[in-house]
């Protein structure tokens, strides 16, 4: 279920919260999968402490933070991309976590270096192509798809999109403002169609024939084979994954994480929520329930993951992703990348 500008608020607990003696930990999340709910469960059953959670989009809770101020009641902040982590941390949102749970389980390039976030999942942003279509060999490098030869055969999303954002930041960091203006610039040329849509649209636009090629996150693909609706489960079965850049620096990963809220009077039920989201029990959830991939190494992935092959993830550290995100938002307006 996607939950797109409303904000509401669910409690996440068996019972009533009345029936707690602790206080409820107030959770800003912009994660939006049904199979969390289940976590915040195991949570308050393994802690006893009850679990609200308040969901909308990460610009919408930033900006409902802000205006909450010293008054805010939030204890965490959760989303689904690194940059915007960082974001949260320059606003002055996020206090310093000191735990030797999450900074040795965690791998240093999916936390803060000042400890303020951590991820607990991963997420690799890669090629969906039509087999048919395009020949595996001829695929190599995000680098590549400025080539002419993509030229009206790419399906990308908005730049308005956190996640190209973050790959483009990815980009600035590895190769130059200049070369990844150019890079913008020539893959804007090469789309099949003005950028929109969701990953999930663009997985159908391939499959469709619309386009030959689209950078989607994995999980999408995941959710899609197993999703509900059949005409989803069969889009999903025509295309096949590539992870780019596998002889260079790697493929472009993003975390979902969390940090503790300045504000919260409750630090330290929020870091073991933390601890939680990386023990065992919730790193083996992820691959099954919402097809990330574990950040806590030796965790198994799942069968459908193992399917798509293992690959090299870029070592940046995703403190980086902020640093050079308002760069990528001014490059691609000056590509003219909608």
């Amino acid at each position: 279920m996607q939950f797109k500008q409303a904000i509401y608020t669910s409690l996440l607990s068996l019972f009533s919260l009345s029936i707690w003696a602790e206080a409820p930990l107030i959770i800003y999340s912009h994660r939006h999968y049904e199979a969390d709910e289940a976590l915040y469960v195991a949570f308050t059953e393994e802690t006893g402490i009850p679990v609200q959670v308040l969901k909308a989009g990460a610009n919408e809770l930033m900006e409902r933070l802000k205006a909450e101020g010293a008054s805010s009641k939030a204890d965490l902040f959760i989303t689904s991309d690194a940059g915007r982590l960082g974001e949260a941390k320059a606003l002055g949102l996020l206090a310093p976590i000191h735990s030797e749970i999450l900074s040795t389980k965690v791998p240093q390039a999916f936390q803060d270096p000042e400890g303020t976030w951590f991820g607990f999942s991963m997420r690799a942003r890669v090629f969906v192509y039509a087999p048919e279509r395009v020949d595996a060999s001829t695929l190599s490098t995000y680098e590549a798809l400025a080539d002419k030869q993509w030229r009206g055969r790419i399906l990308c999303r908005s730049s308005n999109n956190i996640y190209n954002q973050s790959l483009l930041a990815s980009i600035i960091s590895a190769d130059g403002k200049k070369e990844a203006l150019s890079w913008a610039t020539d893959v804007r040329k090469n789309m099949a169609r003005p950028p929109q849509g969701s990953d999930r649209d663009q997985i159908r636009a391939v499959a469709a024939g619309l386009g030959d090629l689209a950078i989607v996150n994995t999980y999408y693909v995941g959710l899609m084979l197993n999703s509900p609706d059949p005409k989803d489960r069969e889009i999903a079965q025509k295309v096949k994954i590539f992870f780019p850049n596998q002889s260079g620096r790697g493929t472009h990963v993003n975390i979902s994480g969390g940090g503790i809220l300045a504000t919260s009077t409750q630090k330290e039920n929020a870091q073991k929520f933390l601890e939680f989201m990386v023990s065992d029990f919730v790193q083996k959830s992820f691959p099954l329930n919402t097809f990330e991939y574990p950040v806590v190494r030796n965790i198994a992935w799942s069968d459908l993951q193992k399917s798509w092959g293992t690959f090299k993830t870029d070592p940046l550290n995703l403190a980086k992703l902020y640093e050079y995100g308002q760069q990528a938002v001014l490059l691609f307006n000056m590509a003219g990348w909608e």
